[in-house]
């Protein structure tokens, strides 16, 4: 097989596991490769790009692997990011179906609501604020079709940054009225306290991460547009969680974000 073959077969099997629900094995064993951070865009690529002919809209993009820790877990010195789409997002207090999800686990985050175009090609800090329309609290469920979360860099970059369903909070808050850098947080399941972090733990600000997205997506083709929903990185380390959780996240002045993991 050819390595395109390669990476044809491995988005088919990729989309097979969510369809199924039924975890597969690496991606880096079908396409021959551990390392190679390109052969997981171009999978994840193949991938959205049939999502999007399935008529699913495109609501945003998601930034991972935003801790020093997890770059030397996964083996990279820069962060990735994923597509997210419309039906992969839940209002605050809404419950979440848990067949949807194959191994859940939670990190709380900020998400950005852009309200202009980023499409400069470069940007500065000052750009990142003035296109963003308001920050929100938020939670990302991320998720692996790799089974037993065995990846590297080009399983989870091809398993779409490992995304699976995103949460926000209700109660939009402008960059000037909260310092994102600075802001607390705590995340509970089930009332228990299970991550702590701040703002500075992602990239040293959200909005740096924010401005590495801006960047590598105008280099690519897809600058991020009005409206669109960054999910900057996780402030703390990421928990498994399973059916009949609660979830709850506090990030002080920026707000709290809750969602339920239904019994199934």
């Amino acid at each position: 097989m050819t390595s395109q073959d390669l990476i044809n077969a491995a988005a088919e099997q990729l989309r097979a596991a969510a369809e199924s629900g039924v975890a597969m094995g690496p991606v880096r064993d079908i396409v021959e490769t551990g390392s190679d951070i390109d052969v997981g865009y171009a999978i994840q690529e193949i991938n959205t790009k049939a999502a999007i002919a399935d008529g699913r809209r495109v609501s945003g993009r998601k930034i991972g692997i935003t801790s020093k820790a997890v770059m030397e877990q996964v083996g990279v010195d820069q962060p990735d990011f994923g597509t997210l789409f419309v039906d992969m997002e839940y209002g605050d207090g809404v419950p979440i179906e848990a067949g949807r999800l194959l191994q859940p686990r939670a990190e709380a985050e900020v998400a950005l609501v852009m309200e202009h175009d980023l499409d400069k090609g470069e940007h500065s800090f000052v750009d990142i604020i003035n296109a963003t329309a308001y920050a929100l609290p938020s939670i990302e469920i991320v998720d692996s079709r790799i089974a037993d979360w065995d990846i590297r860099i080009v399983d989870t970059v091809a398993d779409n940054a490992s995304c699976g369903l995103y949460v926000v909070g209700g109660r939009p808050v402008p960059l000037s009225a909260v310092d994102l850098r600075t802001i607390p947080m705590r995340m509970d399941v089930d009332g228990e306290t299970v991550a702590t972090g701040e703002g500075a733990a992602c990239l040293g600000h959200p909005l740096n991460s924010a401005r590495w997205l801006a960047d590598v997506m105008c280099q690519r083709g897809t600058p991020l547009r009005a409206g669109d929903v960054l999910m900057t990185g996780s402030l703390g380390p990421m928990k498994p969680i399973a059916a009949g959780n609660a979830i709850f996240a506090d990030f002080g002045p920026l707000g709290t974000v809750t969602t339920y993991l239904e019994a199934e």
